[in-house]
């Protein structure tokens, strides 16, 4: 993951209260996709999202601040289980109730929050923020997913080794 995010000044001042407090660090202990744990995830999805919300014109600070509090929620989703919904369902919802408690949510931030499991829930974001920050995560999602195997894969398939062959 790119680090840029640490030194872009607008980012940060959007993000940078929230990094800081102990609730959203404490993500850092939950691993999430694999190969990274939540709070990576999280950043990553947040300082993607400011930045096509930012080329599109729309609300930077709310895509990146949604982004950042789109899973903070602590439990480990292979395991837990829910009697009112599933895991897609409920995790935006304790992640909304999550944020709620260390700062304060615009309309927008808590409409991406929630519906960020677009495709895996029926309800559809209700801002063009909210569609960023989806696709941002199911991009992010796979991209943590996938990335031990997508090196071995381009390293097996170099222009170069197939060249030396």
């Amino acid at each position: 993951m790119t680090t840029e995010w640490q030194n872009d000044q607008e980012y940060m001042s959007y993000v940078g209260e929230l990094l800081a407090t102990d609730e959203v660090q404490k993500l850092s202990e939950h691993k999430q996709h694999l190969h990274t744990n939540r709070l990576d995830h999280s950043i990553h999805v947040s300082y993607y999202s400011y930045l096509i919300a930012k080329k599109w014109h729309l609300n930077a600070r709310s895509a990146a601040r949604a982004g950042l509090l789109h899973d903070l929620f602590y439990y480990d989703w292979r395991e837990t289980k829910f009697d009112t919904g599933s895991h897609a369902y409920m995790h935006p919802r304790i992640a909304a109730k999550n944020a709620e408690k260390i700062t304060t949510l615009t309309d927008m931030e808590r409409d991406i929050i929630i519906k960020h499991m677009w495709g895996a829930t029926i309800a559809p974001p209700r801002y063009k923020e909210g569609y960023v920050v989806t696709f941002v995560d199911k991009y992010c999602a796979m991209e943590e997913a996938m990335e031990p195997a997508s090196k071995r894969i381009r390293g097996k398939f170099a222009w170069r080794k197939l060249l030396e062959q």
